[in-house]
């Protein structure tokens, strides 16, 4: 098969949009938990982001790129 399949190709950014957004969760309760030298402010924007990310973005991606009934 030389022609790749694009289903494949944008289910695997779905799972990485969702990986991306429990690190950010991740990484954003580590600030919270003064884990880094960081504001708090950007903790709780990272776990936001890392919430949407899970959340949101995904069912975003997968009505864009939904087929055409």
């Amino acid at each position: 098969m030389s022609e790749s399949d694009p289903a494949k190709a944008r289910f695997a950014i779905i799972q990485l949009v969702r990986i991306f957004g429990v690190a950010c969760v991740i990484a954003g309760m580590a600030i919270g938990a003064n884990k880094f030298a960081m504001p708090l402010w950007v903790g709780y924007l990272l776990i936001i982001n890392g919430l949407i990310d899970v959340f949101v973005a995904p069912k975003v991606l997968a009505r864009k790129w939904r087929s055409p009934k």
